[in-house]
């Protein structure tokens, strides 16, 4: 009766966490970015999730079984036994270094393979700077769209609100103009430090329009708690229209 007992609560306390994950997936199907991520911690649960309840069932059984027993023998070796966790332990790692690998080799989750991409077509390009305690967002391939004369300085820009294009790959080039910051959007599965001096990429997909918080994640001074913005993410004609807008104020 112990045994179904305990059977029944495992069962009980997986169904309860499978549940409790369901709101949090959803929160992550704003982008392409967030939901490969999810996919991996998804599969890797598929992993975690039968070994915990293993490991966790066999520690109540032998306590409850030797909780009594005040003269324990030694173990006995078992090589049967040793040689199969020993396989299974190298499948089990085997399973989560491939499904990590694929995902960290995608370049709209690894900063290091975003370096590498091409700007080029129908990529949006956009200098995100950070300082204190705001963030600057200048669209790069706009100046000479301007009525302005044409420049480096008359890019669109916006302060604070990052407008973007759904369904359209996006680079962000993060960088900083006085010390460390962090450009990090939980609900779209960016997050990417802003480090004085030098540029770090992001590379996205947003596919929900919508407006998502932007935080600043690393701790910059006495301002930073209020360091936030928001990206402003609208359909290509309507995120059109802002920046014919922009181009001709």
């Amino acid at each position: 009766m112990t045994r179904v007992r305990a059977g029944l609560v495992a069962l009980f306390g997986a169904v309860l966490f499978a549940v409790g994950t369901q709101p949090a997936a959803a929160q992550w199907a704003g982008s392409e970015t967030g939901r490969a991520i999810w996919d991996l911690n998804e599969n890797l649960l598929y992993a975690a999730v039968p070994i915990t309840v293993l490991v966790e069932g066999i520690l109540i059984y032998t306590v409850l079984k030797f909780k009594d027993n005040d003269d324990p023998l030694p173990t006995k070796e078992n090589r049967r036994l040793e040689i199969t966790w020993t396989v299974a332990t190298a499948i089990i790692l085997l399973f989560v270094g491939v499904a990590s690998y694929q995902v960290l080799a995608n370049p709209l989750v690894s900063a290091e393979a975003s370096q590498e991409v091409q700007t080029e077509g129908e990529v949006l390009e956009v200098e995100v700077e950070a300082q204190r305690y705001n963030f600057n967002f200048y669209y790069n391939g706009t100046a000479e769209n301007t009525s302005q004369e044409a420049g480096p300085d008359n890019r669109v820009s916006s302060t604070n609100t990052l407008v973007l294009p759904a369904n359209r790959t996006i680079l962000l080039r993060v960088t900083s103009t006085d010390w460390i910051h962090a450009f990090h959007a939980p609900s779209l599965g960016l997050k990417q430090d802003a480090m004085p001096g030098q540029y770090e990429n992001i590379q996205t997909r947003i596919t929900e329009t919508g407006k998502y918080q932007l935080y600043c994640a690393e701790y910059c001074g006495t301002g930073h708690s209020q360091m936030l913005g928001e990206i402003d993410v609208r359909s290509q004609e309507e995120f059109q229209s802002w920046l014919d807008e922009q181009q001709s104020s």
